[in-house]
């Protein structure tokens, strides 16, 4: 088990690959194993921008914090949280406002060890092992009810994480209850992958993760609007990524293999 960090829980079987550590691995991240790279490679022979689309949504991310800050909103809720790379929420957040308060929640056990490590010693940040399809159970954590204040404004962050929620799951559903709970001016940034413009590629990007822990589900931009049920969207909607508020005028409007918006609670 050479490929194991001392700080890996022992019980996590290194070979079986996650979304958070390919993902990682895609960002140029070094918190992921051989198996995460194997199929990492096999989504850069489907997609060979699989590494621009990650860095678009990681982009967006920013941007979307950044946003909701502006807006007032400094109390976070980062689903699907992923393994905390550069560009994580808590440094984006607190780089702007060292009072922002980031819960984040993720079930990959390395993803969630790995955070506990940055985190220590921080008291506006915490991390919970969940999954965000569970929204009960995330919204009731102790350590997401004692950092977060569900009277005041929050960010709810479902960054690139639908697309591993099968229909049957009722991902509007899912969508719903954490609505439900947040206050009146609370917003929601959602990025999702999809085969409207590279539909073989992208079948090749499922196929690559068809037996990690999280096969993916594309889908297209009617389908991802329809996730916002109950937000209002703001300008400009729905768009790929790289096209949401992009910080400079003229800059390229590709990869647009992953769509993204910003909704406020109505």
């Amino acid at each position: 088990m050479n490929d194991r960090p001392s700080w890996v829980p022992s019980d996590v079987d290194v070979e079986i690959p996650s979304s958070a550590r390919i993902y990682d691995y895609l960002l140029g991240g070094a918190h992921n194993f051989s198996a995460d790279r194997t199929v990492g490679e096999k989504m850069l022979r489907a997609m060979p921008n699989a590494t621009r689309i990650a860095g678009a949504n990681r982009s967006f991310l920013r941007r979307a914090v950044l946003y909701m800050l502006e807006q007032g909103i400094t109390q976070f809720l980062d689903l699907g949280s992923g393994i905390p790379t550069v560009g994580n929420v808590h440094e984006v957040a607190q780089g702007a406002n060292p009072d922002a308060k980031v819960a984040y929640v993720d079930y990959d056990e390395v993803a969630v060890a790995h955070s506990e490590l940055i985190l220590e010693g921080n008291e506006n940040a915490t991390v919970v092992k969940a999954d965000f399809t569970e929204p009960n159970t995330v919204l009731s954590a102790p350590p997401v009810r004692r950092l977060l204040d569900f009277d005041k404004p929050i960010g709810l962050l479902m960054v690139g994480v639908f697309h591993f929620v099968p229909d049957e799951k009722q991902p509007h559903e899912i969508l719903a209850t954490y609505r439900n709970a947040l206050p009146d001016t609370g917003a929601l940034a959602l990025s999702h992958l999809t085969a409207d413009y590279a539909p073989e590629g992208m079948a090749g990007l499922a196929e690559a993760m068809r037996k990690s822990k999280d096969p993916m589900y594309l889908r297209g931009h009617d389908e991802v609007v329809s996730l916002f049920a109950g937000w209002e969207l703001i300008e400009p909607g729905v768009v790929p990524a790289p096209g949401w508020r992009p910080e400079r005028a003229g800059e390229p409007m590709e990869p647009k293999d992953i769509y993204a918006g910003v909704g406020r609670k109505v």
